[in-house]
């Protein structure tokens, strides 16, 4: 039998990023080194430099297509995971009609404006510091109360996705039925 050495613990109490869960659907945007682009799901490939696109949920392949020269020169190489989100696509978060937008997950990288694909967004930043079940709280009770901050103001908004910095993990919380697995909720 092979030896498997015991993973190391990351410590609870350090950094942590707590930013707005948003309801839409998962993207990723991948550019290889020699500038291909690749758009995805959070399970398949829906876009690829060879073949075009024959799934497009909710316009996103389309969109992504239409941005292809600026995602490719600002993003670079890598994978790019976001939330495609607004008018036509779960909450709709009362964009208007044919209103969506791409928000970036890695706030780190794309928090500034001036960095990131001026077609994209990034997921609003709720609370940045030391682990704390208190600040956590604290977010989604401002949450509950004044409602999104992506779309401000929206009175429905999904909760919220703690990243914990040393243990490269996420979590999330939602506002409403989080004990339930989402498979077994009736979308509002």
């Amino acid at each position: 039998m092979e030896f498997e050495s015991f993973t190391k613990i990351a410590r609870l109490t350090r950094q942590c990023v707590v930013t707005e869960k948003i309801d839409g659907t998962n993207g990723q945007i991948a550019i290889t080194e020699d500038g291909q682009m690749y758009v995805g799901t959070r399970n398949q490939w829906i876009m690829t430099p060879e073949g075009g696109y024959q799934v497009d949920p909710f316009g996103f392949a389309r969109w992504a297509l239409d941005h292809r020269e600026e995602l490719i020169a600002k993003l670079g190489p890598g994978r790019h995971y976001g939330e495609w989100w607004g008018s036509g696509i779960q909450r709709g978060y009362g964009l208007p009609k044919g209103v969506k937008r791409f928000s970036l997950f890695n706030t780190s990288r794309w928090a500034d404006a001036l960095v990131r694909p001026s077609c994209c967004d990034v997921v609003p930043i709720l609370y940045q510091g030391i682990f704390d079940l208190t600040c956590i709280e604290d977010c989604l009770n401002r949450l509950r109360t004044y409602g999104s901050v992506a779309a401000y103001g929206f009175p429905r908004p999904e909760g919220v996705v703690v990243f914990h910095t040393a243990a490269n993990v996420l979590f999330k919380t939602t506002l409403v039925k989080d004990d339930e697995p989402k498979s077994k909720q009736v979308q509002p």
